[in-house]
């Protein structure tokens, strides 16, 4: 079993750039590819704590404090910015890291959060609109040849004769994350922009639907389904004892035995082996969602249990 394994984190639930931080930093210390966040402005448990930090501009500090493990979002929601801003942050991220960055771009659902910090919440349907439009338009801007200008003329954005700078230093360009469960405009965008595909705390079973839709979508496009990565994301909950296990479930206000059924929980083997089913559905790269940032020492039993198994 080969499994790509990234480090995921939900920092609004309350957690500071520093506590963001020590996990990148204990992440990459310890061999795991990636350190990606959720892009959120509002606890979805408990209190919220010190509250949220904005994706990209954490990103930017981790982008200078880290130094080889790739970095980004699962995933930015296309409602909280313009897309020709949104292509500079990135690619000044991409070029801050040194071509490490990857972006992940969706519809956007949390509603309250967006009443909560005064941000537009369309409906569905215009949402999903706006993604594609804004994944054509970001897309173009770092597509354009250096001395050319890009414009855009659309339903929701218009650009006109933008120099189309700043440009990611990456071969190819940022990569692209798309994900989610819809069975017609998801795997389409996936095909049209995508690198990666990601199936978002789904079953093995389910994810590995999904993955089979897609593929099918890409062959009917005429593009190759080896040339997208196929991913999934999963809480994670590791304990070396069962003492340990139920500590950390509690830290997350999470039962046991329920995550051991709907998530990637238990001891080490446990987690291996139900990775394994994930593996056999064609997942090539797994998002480790690790919720308390204050448990490091989680981190380091993941690596050392989980990731040394794998080849």
């Amino acid at each position: 079993m080969s499994l790509d394994l990234r480090i995921f984190t939900e920092p609004q639930e309350g957690a500071t750039y520093d506590d963001l931080l020590a996990v990148a930093r204990a992440t990459e210390d310890l061999g795991f590819s990636g350190f990606f966040r959720s892009d959120h402005y509002l606890h979805m448990r408990g209190d919220g704590g010190v509250g949220p930090t904005d994706a990209w501009i954490t990103l930017a500090g981790l982008a200078r404090d880290t130094s080889t493990v790739r970095l980004g979002t699962l995933v930015t929601s296309a409602t909280f910015r313009l897309p020709g801003p949104l292509a500079i942050q990135v690619a000044g991220v991409d070029q801050m890291s040194n071509g490490r960055v990857e972006l992940g771009l969706g519809a956007g659902w949390f509603e309250a959060e967006h009443r909560a910090y005064g941000i537009p919440f369309p409906p569905v349907g215009e949402r999903f609109d706006r993604l594609e439009e804004q994944l054509a338009v970001v897309t173009g801007l770092w597509g354009t040849p250096r001395g050319e200008t890009f414009s855009h003329e659309g339903t929701y954005y218009r650009l006109a004769d933008s120099p189309a700078l700043p440009k990611p230093v990456q071969d190819g360009g940022v990569p692209i994350i798309i994900g989610g469960s819809g069975k017609r405009r998801t795997p389409s965008l996936a095909v049209r922009y995508a690198a990666e595909f990601n199936a978002p705390f789904e079953s093995a079973a389910a994810s590995g639907r999904l993955f089979e839709r897609v593929r099918e979508v890409v062959r009917e496009a005429g593009r190759d389904p080896g040339s997208l990565t196929y991913s999934a994301a999963q809480v994670v909950c590791v304990g070396n004892d069962e003492a340990t296990l139920r500590r950390r479930a509690a830290a997350i206000g999470r039962d046991v035995d329920e995550l051991r059924a709907n998530s990637l929980a238990g001891s080490a083997d446990e987690v291996v082996e139900k990775l394994g089913t994930f593996a056999e559905v064609g997942t090539e790269r797994v998002y480790l969602q690790v919720l308390d940032l204050s448990d490091l020492d989680h981190v380091a039993d993941i690596a050392e249990g989980v990731l040394r198994q794998l080849p």
